[in-house]
């Protein structure tokens, strides 16, 4: 009975040691899909923000267009006024992410 305590107690030590040991360069690497969804996602996040400067540059032109050849025509330019302000608040709101996230990843 002694035998099998001293075993069992030798062999949750040697564990122990060797986790604490050796856990923490062993197992401290990030694992391929992580990093490959990591670059995923910066990819992303990039492709996003080189197709919103010229689509917001696009919408904000459709906008102020459509208000110049209104020819007075309250609804053109009340559409035309929506169109420029949803455009620059959508453009904002995408810097404002990417802010977000550069604050997030400075932090990690």
């Amino acid at each position: 009975m002694k035998k099998k305590k001293f075993y069992l107690l030798f062999i949750l030590s040697l564990s122990a040691i060797f986790a604490i040991s050796f856990g923490t360069s062993v197992f401290a690497a990030t694992p391929k899909l992580v990093s490959k969804l990591e670059s995923a996602f910066s990819n992303i996040e990039s492709w996003i923000l080189k197709l919103s400067t010229p689509a917001a540059a696009v919408a904000v032109g459709t906008g102020i267009f459509m208000k110049k050849f209104s020819f007075g025509d309250e609804e053109r330019i009340r559409t035309g006024k929506k169109i420029i302000r949803s455009s620059l608040f959508s453009y904002a709101f995408i810097l404002a992410i990417d802010l977000i996230l550069a604050a997030i990843k400075s932090l990690i």
